[in-house]
Protein backbone atom coordinates (compact mmCIF):
# COMPACT_ATOMS: atom_id res chain seq x y z
CA UNK A 1 0.00 0.00 0.00
CA UNK A 2 1.23 3.17 -0.78
CA UNK A 3 2.24 6.17 1.68
CA UNK A 4 -0.83 8.57 -0.17
CA UNK A 5 -3.61 5.40 0.27
CA UNK A 6 -2.62 4.60 3.90
CA UNK A 7 -2.67 8.22 5.23
CA UNK A 8 -6.04 8.97 3.51
CA UNK A 9 -7.71 5.62 4.90
CA UNK A 10 -6.24 7.13 8.21
CA UNK A 11 -7.56 9.96 7.86
CA UNK A 12 -10.90 8.37 6.79
CA UNK A 13 -10.31 6.28 10.26
CA UNK A 14 -9.93 9.40 12.17
CA UNK A 15 -13.06 11.53 10.90
CA UNK A 16 -15.62 8.17 10.61
CA UNK A 17 -14.66 5.57 13.66
CA UNK A 18 -17.08 6.84 16.09
CA UNK A 19 -20.12 7.52 13.87
CA UNK A 20 -19.27 4.36 12.63
CA UNK A 21 -19.13 2.51 15.84
CA UNK A 22 -22.38 4.02 16.72
CA UNK A 23 -24.41 3.10 14.23
CA UNK A 24 -23.20 -0.41 14.07
CA UNK A 25 -24.29 -0.71 17.83
CA UNK A 26 -27.51 0.70 17.07
CA UNK A 27 -27.66 -1.77 14.26
CA UNK A 28 -26.03 -4.63 16.65
CA UNK A 29 -27.15 -4.03 19.69
CA UNK A 30 -23.60 -5.14 21.20
CA UNK A 31 -20.83 -3.66 22.39
CA UNK A 32 -18.63 -5.71 22.26
CA UNK A 33 -19.87 -7.02 18.75
CA UNK A 34 -19.81 -3.84 16.95
CA UNK A 35 -16.13 -2.80 18.29
CA UNK A 36 -15.35 -6.18 16.47
CA UNK A 37 -17.52 -5.38 12.99
CA UNK A 38 -15.64 -2.13 13.14
CA UNK A 39 -12.27 -3.96 13.18
CA UNK A 40 -13.34 -5.94 10.69
CA UNK A 41 -14.53 -3.34 8.46
CA UNK A 42 -11.51 -0.87 8.73
CA UNK A 43 -9.09 -4.13 7.62
CA UNK A 44 -11.42 -4.94 5.19
CA UNK A 45 -11.14 -1.38 4.02
CA UNK A 46 -7.12 -1.08 4.12
CA UNK A 47 -7.10 -5.11 2.04
CA UNK A 48 -9.64 -3.95 -0.40
CA UNK A 49 -9.59 0.26 -0.94
CA UNK A 50 -5.94 0.62 -2.53
CA UNK A 51 -6.65 -1.46 -5.05
CA UNK A 52 -10.81 -0.78 -5.84
CA UNK A 53 -10.41 2.91 -5.05
CA UNK A 54 -12.30 4.75 -1.96
CA UNK A 55 -16.28 4.64 -2.16
CA UNK A 56 -17.92 8.24 -2.51
CA UNK A 57 -19.38 7.36 1.01
CA UNK A 58 -16.77 5.84 3.51
CA UNK A 59 -18.87 5.66 6.02
CA UNK A 60 -21.65 4.20 4.62
CA UNK A 61 -18.83 1.58 2.90
CA UNK A 62 -17.87 0.45 6.48
CA UNK A 63 -20.77 0.49 8.41
CA UNK A 64 -22.28 -1.94 5.70
CA UNK A 65 -19.19 -4.23 5.58
CA UNK A 66 -18.74 -4.15 9.43
CA UNK A 67 -22.77 -5.56 9.67
CA UNK A 68 -22.16 -8.13 7.21
CA UNK A 69 -18.96 -9.27 8.93
CA UNK A 70 -20.92 -9.27 12.20
CA UNK A 71 -23.51 -11.50 10.70
CA UNK A 72 -21.07 -13.96 9.24
CA UNK A 73 -19.56 -13.85 12.65
CA UNK A 74 -22.98 -14.59 14.31
CA UNK A 75 -23.76 -17.17 11.74
CA UNK A 76 -20.94 -19.36 12.40
CA UNK A 77 -21.69 -19.09 15.95
CA UNK A 78 -24.90 -20.45 15.58
CA UNK A 79 -23.36 -23.29 13.40
CA UNK A 80 -21.00 -24.25 15.80
CA UNK A 81 -23.37 -23.79 19.05
CA UNK A 82 -25.75 -26.10 17.57
CA UNK A 83 -22.84 -28.92 16.88
CA UNK A 84 -21.97 -28.94 20.38
CA UNK A 85 -25.86 -29.10 21.26
CA UNK A 86 -25.81 -25.72 22.95
CA UNK A 87 -29.38 -25.36 21.37
CA UNK A 88 -30.52 -22.51 23.58
CA UNK A 89 -27.70 -20.07 22.94
CA UNK A 90 -27.73 -20.88 19.37
CA UNK A 91 -31.36 -19.62 19.33
CA UNK A 92 -30.43 -16.94 20.86
CA UNK A 93 -27.77 -15.98 18.35
CA UNK A 94 -30.18 -16.85 15.44
CA UNK A 95 -32.71 -14.53 17.06
CA UNK A 96 -30.32 -11.65 17.22
CA UNK A 97 -29.22 -12.75 13.45
CA UNK A 98 -33.20 -12.11 12.70
CA UNK A 99 -33.11 -8.92 14.21
CA UNK A 100 -29.74 -7.58 12.09
CA UNK A 101 -31.47 -8.41 8.83
CA UNK A 102 -35.03 -6.79 9.46
CA UNK A 103 -33.11 -3.62 10.52
CA UNK A 104 -33.07 -0.67 8.59
CA UNK A 105 -30.01 -0.03 6.75
CA UNK A 106 -30.41 4.28 6.48
CA UNK A 107 -27.53 5.89 8.24
CA UNK A 108 -29.29 7.96 10.95
CA UNK A 109 -26.57 11.02 11.06
CA UNK A 110 -26.99 11.70 14.67
CA UNK A 111 -26.34 8.04 15.66
CA UNK A 112 -23.46 8.99 18.04
CA UNK A 113 -26.00 11.59 19.60
CA UNK A 114 -28.22 9.04 19.94
CA UNK A 115 -26.04 6.34 21.94
CA UNK A 116 -25.20 9.07 24.10
CA UNK A 117 -28.46 9.44 25.13
CA UNK A 118 -28.59 5.67 25.58
CA UNK A 119 -25.51 5.68 27.65
CA UNK A 120 -26.39 8.61 29.57
CA UNK A 121 -29.48 6.19 30.76
CA UNK A 122 -30.53 6.60 34.73
CA UNK A 123 -29.97 2.70 35.24
CA UNK A 124 -26.19 3.57 34.94
CA UNK A 125 -24.33 5.80 37.89
CA UNK A 126 -23.21 9.27 36.64
CA UNK A 127 -19.79 8.13 36.62
CA UNK A 128 -20.26 5.40 34.65
CA UNK A 129 -22.80 7.13 32.48
CA UNK A 130 -19.63 9.86 30.89
CA UNK A 131 -17.09 7.12 30.94
CA UNK A 132 -18.41 4.54 28.84
CA UNK A 133 -19.89 7.55 26.54
CA UNK A 134 -16.67 8.91 26.58
CA UNK A 135 -14.72 5.07 25.53
CA UNK A 136 -17.06 3.88 23.17
CA UNK A 137 -19.06 5.95 21.37
CA UNK A 138 -16.59 9.58 21.32
CA UNK A 139 -13.27 6.97 20.67
CA UNK A 140 -11.40 8.06 23.45
CA UNK A 141 -8.61 5.73 24.72
CA UNK A 142 -9.37 4.22 28.32
CA UNK A 143 -6.21 5.98 29.68
CA UNK A 144 -7.93 9.01 28.61
CA UNK A 145 -11.02 8.75 29.98
CA UNK A 146 -9.53 7.25 33.40
CA UNK A 147 -6.62 10.07 33.39
CA UNK A 148 -10.29 12.63 32.95
CA UNK A 149 -11.52 10.82 36.52
CA UNK A 150 -8.08 10.55 37.68
CA UNK A 151 -8.21 6.67 38.39
CA UNK A 152 -5.83 3.90 36.98
CA UNK A 153 -5.95 2.71 33.08
CA UNK A 154 -6.88 -0.44 35.19
CA UNK A 155 -9.46 0.80 37.19
CA UNK A 156 -11.23 2.41 34.44
CA UNK A 157 -11.05 -0.70 32.34
CA UNK A 158 -13.12 -2.26 35.42
CA UNK A 159 -15.42 0.07 35.03
CA UNK A 160 -16.25 0.21 31.55
CA UNK A 161 -16.29 -3.17 31.24
CA UNK A 162 -19.55 -3.55 34.31
CA UNK A 163 -21.23 -0.74 32.50
CA UNK A 164 -21.67 -2.22 29.00
CA UNK A 165 -22.61 -5.35 30.76
CA UNK A 166 -25.49 -3.66 32.68
CA UNK A 167 -26.53 -1.91 29.20
CA UNK A 168 -26.63 -5.33 27.68
CA UNK A 169 -28.29 -7.50 30.68
CA UNK A 170 -31.19 -4.55 31.47
CA UNK A 171 -31.79 -4.71 27.68
CA UNK A 172 -31.43 -0.63 27.78
CA UNK A 173 -32.63 0.26 24.51
CA UNK A 174 -30.33 2.28 21.79
CA UNK A 175 -32.90 5.50 21.11
CA UNK A 176 -33.01 9.09 21.59
CA UNK A 177 -35.58 8.86 25.05
CA UNK A 178 -39.10 11.14 24.55
CA UNK A 179 -38.80 15.09 24.81
CA UNK A 180 -40.54 14.61 28.16
CA UNK A 181 -37.66 12.45 29.74
CA UNK A 182 -35.26 14.43 27.85
CA UNK A 183 -34.15 16.97 30.77
CA UNK A 184 -33.39 13.91 33.43
CA UNK A 185 -30.28 12.61 30.76
CA UNK A 186 -29.23 16.11 29.83
CA UNK A 187 -26.58 16.20 32.75
CA UNK A 188 -24.56 13.24 31.58
CA UNK A 189 -24.91 14.07 28.19
CA UNK A 190 -23.62 17.72 28.69
CA UNK A 191 -20.89 16.29 30.54
CA UNK A 192 -20.02 13.75 27.74
CA UNK A 193 -20.10 16.39 24.99
CA UNK A 194 -17.47 18.54 27.24
CA UNK A 195 -15.29 16.24 28.14
CA UNK A 196 -15.57 14.93 24.43
CA UNK A 197 -14.37 18.75 23.50
CA UNK A 198 -11.43 18.91 26.71
CA UNK A 199 -9.60 16.09 25.08
CA UNK A 200 -9.62 17.69 21.90
CA UNK A 201 -8.79 20.87 23.04
CA UNK A 202 -6.03 20.07 25.59
CA UNK A 203 -5.45 15.97 24.90
CA UNK A 204 -3.74 13.78 28.26
CA UNK A 205 -1.39 12.25 25.96
CA UNK A 206 0.35 11.78 22.01
CA UNK A 207 2.18 14.54 20.26
CA UNK A 208 -0.29 17.21 19.88
CA UNK A 209 -1.87 19.12 21.97
CA UNK A 210 -5.37 20.04 19.95
CA UNK A 211 -7.38 17.49 18.34
CA UNK A 212 -9.53 19.93 16.17
CA UNK A 213 -11.93 17.10 15.07
CA UNK A 214 -12.94 16.45 18.40
CA UNK A 215 -13.47 19.95 19.37
CA UNK A 216 -15.25 20.23 16.26
CA UNK A 217 -17.11 16.86 16.77
CA UNK A 218 -18.13 18.24 20.34
CA UNK A 219 -19.45 21.81 18.94
CA UNK A 220 -21.35 19.95 16.37
CA UNK A 221 -23.36 18.10 19.39
CA UNK A 222 -23.43 20.88 20.92
CA UNK A 223 -25.30 22.83 18.26
CA UNK A 224 -27.54 19.25 17.83
CA UNK A 225 -28.56 19.47 21.71
CA UNK A 226 -29.24 23.10 21.39
CA UNK A 227 -31.65 22.38 18.36
CA UNK A 228 -33.33 19.68 20.83
CA UNK A 229 -33.40 21.80 23.79
CA UNK A 230 -33.55 25.08 22.85
CA UNK A 231 -33.20 27.67 25.60
CA UNK A 232 -31.71 25.08 28.13
CA UNK A 233 -29.24 27.11 30.10
CA UNK A 234 -26.76 24.27 30.29
CA UNK A 235 -26.66 23.59 26.78
CA UNK A 236 -26.14 27.31 25.94
CA UNK A 237 -23.93 27.63 28.88
CA UNK A 238 -21.52 24.46 27.21
CA UNK A 239 -21.86 25.57 23.78
CA UNK A 240 -20.40 29.01 24.59
CA UNK A 241 -18.10 27.62 26.79
CA UNK A 242 -16.65 25.40 23.67
CA UNK A 243 -17.39 28.25 21.17
CA UNK A 244 -14.96 30.84 23.54
CA UNK A 245 -12.47 28.46 23.97
CA UNK A 246 -11.97 26.69 20.33
CA UNK A 247 -11.49 30.70 19.24
CA UNK A 248 -8.31 31.05 20.87
CA UNK A 249 -7.37 27.26 19.30
CA UNK A 250 -4.97 28.56 16.89
CA UNK A 251 -2.80 30.82 19.27
CA UNK A 252 -2.53 28.13 21.81
CA UNK A 253 -0.02 26.36 19.62
CA UNK A 254 3.05 27.70 18.00
CA UNK A 255 4.63 26.90 14.58
CA UNK A 256 6.80 23.84 16.43
CA UNK A 257 3.68 22.63 18.37
CA UNK A 258 4.92 24.04 21.63
CA UNK A 259 2.47 25.51 24.16
CA UNK A 260 1.30 28.95 23.69
CA UNK A 261 0.28 30.32 27.46
CA UNK A 262 -2.56 32.77 27.56
CA UNK A 263 -0.56 35.77 28.28
CA UNK A 264 1.65 35.06 25.49
CA UNK A 265 -0.65 34.56 22.81
CA UNK A 266 -1.49 36.64 19.61
CA UNK A 267 -5.09 37.57 20.03
CA UNK A 268 -5.40 39.03 16.87
CA UNK A 269 -5.49 35.67 15.78
CA UNK A 270 -8.55 34.64 17.85
CA UNK A 271 -11.79 33.48 15.92
CA UNK A 272 -14.04 36.85 15.78
CA UNK A 273 -16.66 34.97 14.82
CA UNK A 274 -16.82 32.32 17.43
CA UNK A 275 -16.44 34.80 19.82
CA UNK A 276 -19.60 36.48 19.10
CA UNK A 277 -21.51 33.87 19.14
CA UNK A 278 -20.40 32.59 22.62
CA UNK A 279 -20.36 35.89 24.09
CA UNK A 280 -24.87 36.07 23.01
CA UNK A 281 -24.93 32.34 24.74
CA UNK A 282 -23.42 33.36 27.78
CA UNK A 283 -26.03 36.19 27.79
CA UNK A 284 -28.39 34.18 27.41
CA UNK A 285 -27.77 31.17 29.44
CA UNK A 286 -26.73 34.07 32.22
CA UNK A 287 -30.59 34.96 31.71
CA UNK A 288 -32.28 31.74 31.25
CA UNK A 289 -35.00 30.67 33.86
CA UNK A 290 -33.96 28.00 36.35
CA UNK A 291 -30.55 27.13 38.31
CA UNK A 292 -27.53 28.86 37.21
CA UNK A 293 -25.86 26.42 35.16
CA UNK A 294 -22.02 25.36 35.81
CA UNK A 295 -21.21 25.71 32.40
CA UNK A 296 -22.82 29.35 31.83
CA UNK A 297 -20.40 30.53 35.13
CA UNK A 298 -17.44 28.62 33.15
CA UNK A 299 -18.88 30.49 30.23
CA UNK A 300 -18.63 33.50 32.01
CA UNK A 301 -14.82 33.39 33.05
CA UNK A 302 -14.08 32.31 29.20
CA UNK A 303 -15.74 35.23 28.12
CA UNK A 304 -14.06 37.86 30.60
CA UNK A 305 -10.50 36.19 29.56
CA UNK A 306 -11.86 37.31 25.38
CA UNK A 307 -12.89 40.52 26.44
CA UNK A 308 -10.13 41.71 27.62
CA UNK A 309 -7.77 43.66 25.25
CA UNK A 310 -4.49 42.36 26.78
CA UNK A 311 -3.76 40.30 30.15
CA UNK A 312 -3.10 43.63 32.21
CA UNK A 313 -6.95 44.33 31.35
CA UNK A 314 -8.18 41.09 32.18
CA UNK A 315 -10.79 41.25 35.34
CA UNK A 316 -9.26 39.11 37.84
CA UNK A 317 -11.28 40.03 40.78
CA UNK A 318 -14.29 39.63 38.71
CA UNK A 319 -12.70 35.49 37.56
CA UNK A 320 -12.07 34.64 41.55
CA UNK A 321 -15.48 35.85 41.99
CA UNK A 322 -17.08 33.39 39.73
CA UNK A 323 -15.57 30.40 40.32
CA UNK A 324 -16.07 31.07 43.68
CA UNK A 325 -19.00 30.75 43.19
CA UNK A 326 -18.42 27.48 40.60
CA UNK A 327 -17.17 25.25 43.62
CA UNK A 328 -20.80 25.87 45.13
CA UNK A 329 -22.07 24.78 41.82
CA UNK A 330 -19.41 22.18 41.23
CA UNK A 331 -16.85 22.01 44.20
CA UNK A 332 -14.27 19.41 42.22
CA UNK A 333 -10.05 19.21 42.25
CA UNK A 334 -9.63 20.63 38.87
CA UNK A 335 -12.00 24.04 39.81
CA UNK A 336 -10.47 24.41 42.79
CA UNK A 337 -7.19 24.54 41.45
CA UNK A 338 -8.22 26.85 38.61
CA UNK A 339 -9.62 29.08 41.54
CA UNK A 340 -5.86 28.84 43.13
CA UNK A 341 -4.70 30.05 40.11
CA UNK A 342 -6.73 33.06 39.48
CA UNK A 343 -6.48 33.86 43.10
CA UNK A 344 -2.10 34.37 42.42
CA UNK A 345 -3.15 37.19 39.76
CA UNK A 346 -5.32 38.71 42.79
CA UNK A 347 -3.54 38.17 46.19
CA UNK A 348 -0.19 36.86 45.25
CA UNK A 349 1.07 33.54 45.01
CA UNK A 350 1.64 32.89 48.52
CA UNK A 351 -1.64 32.54 49.31
CA UNK A 352 -2.26 30.78 46.50
CA UNK A 353 0.25 28.48 47.37
CA UNK A 354 -1.76 28.07 50.33
CA UNK A 355 -4.76 26.83 48.55
CA UNK A 356 -2.56 24.38 46.34
CA UNK A 357 -1.23 22.60 49.03
CA UNK A 358 -4.22 22.34 50.66
CA UNK A 359 -5.94 20.75 47.89
CA UNK A 360 -2.45 18.27 47.20
CA UNK A 361 -2.71 17.06 51.29
CA UNK A 362 -6.17 15.64 50.32
CA UNK A 363 -4.75 13.11 47.66
CA UNK A 364 -7.18 13.09 44.98
CA UNK A 365 -5.66 14.50 42.41
CA UNK A 366 -1.65 13.48 43.19
CA UNK A 367 -0.97 12.50 39.87
CA UNK A 368 -2.25 15.16 38.14
CA UNK A 369 0.33 17.44 36.35
CA UNK A 370 -1.13 21.11 36.25
CA UNK A 371 -1.27 20.75 39.92
CA UNK A 372 2.18 20.00 40.29
CA UNK A 373 3.10 22.70 37.80
CA UNK A 374 1.10 25.20 38.77
CA UNK A 375 2.44 24.89 42.60
CA UNK A 376 6.27 24.74 40.67
CA UNK A 377 4.90 28.35 39.23
CA UNK A 378 3.91 29.54 42.91
CA UNK A 379 7.00 28.24 44.59
CA UNK A 380 8.97 29.99 41.45
CA UNK A 381 7.66 33.24 42.00
CA UNK A 382 8.26 33.17 45.83
CA UNK A 383 12.12 32.36 45.73
CA UNK A 384 12.14 29.47 46.50
CA UNK A 385 13.93 27.76 43.60
CA UNK A 386 14.98 24.39 44.72
CA UNK A 387 11.25 23.23 45.57
CA UNK A 388 10.39 24.85 42.54
CA UNK A 389 12.84 22.81 40.52
CA UNK A 390 11.37 19.81 42.28
CA UNK A 391 7.19 20.75 41.77
CA UNK A 392 8.16 21.24 38.21
CA UNK A 393 10.19 18.11 37.90
CA UNK A 394 7.26 15.61 39.70
CA UNK A 395 4.98 17.55 36.88
CA UNK A 396 7.46 16.34 34.04
CA UNK A 397 6.92 12.79 35.36
CA UNK A 398 3.26 12.41 35.61
CA UNK A 399 2.67 14.68 31.96
CA UNK A 400 1.79 12.81 29.17
CA UNK A 401 0.94 15.10 26.62
CA UNK A 402 4.27 15.65 24.50
CA UNK A 403 3.87 19.39 24.38
CA UNK A 404 3.19 20.23 27.30
CA UNK A 405 6.75 17.54 28.72
CA UNK A 406 8.52 20.44 26.64
CA UNK A 407 7.25 22.81 28.10
CA UNK A 408 7.73 22.14 31.63
CA UNK A 409 11.40 20.60 30.76
CA UNK A 410 12.16 23.96 29.20
CA UNK A 411 10.54 25.86 32.74
CA UNK A 412 13.46 23.66 34.65
CA UNK A 413 15.90 24.60 32.49
CA UNK A 414 15.15 28.37 32.92
CA UNK A 415 15.34 28.03 36.72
Amino acid sequence: MSAGAAGKIEEVFRREAGRVLATLIRLLGDFDLAEEAQQDAFAAAIEQWPAQGMPENPRAWLISAGRNKAIDRIRREVFFREKIFDRELAAAQADLLAQIDESDEAIFGDDRLRLIFTCCHPALNAEAQIALTLREVCGLSTQAVARAFLVSEETMAQRLVRAKRKIRDAGIPYETPDPAVLDQRIDGVLAVVYGVFTEGYAATAGTRLIDVELCAEAIRLGRLLDTLLPGNAGVMGLLALMLLHDARRSSRVSEAGDVVLLDDQDRSQWDQAEISEGLTLVDRSLTARGQVSPYAVQAAIAALHVRAGDKQATDWPQIVGLYEVLLRLQPTPVIELNHAVAVSMVDGPARALDLVDSLAARGAVAQYHLLHAARGRFLQQLGRIEEAREAYGTALKTAALEPERRFLAARIAGI
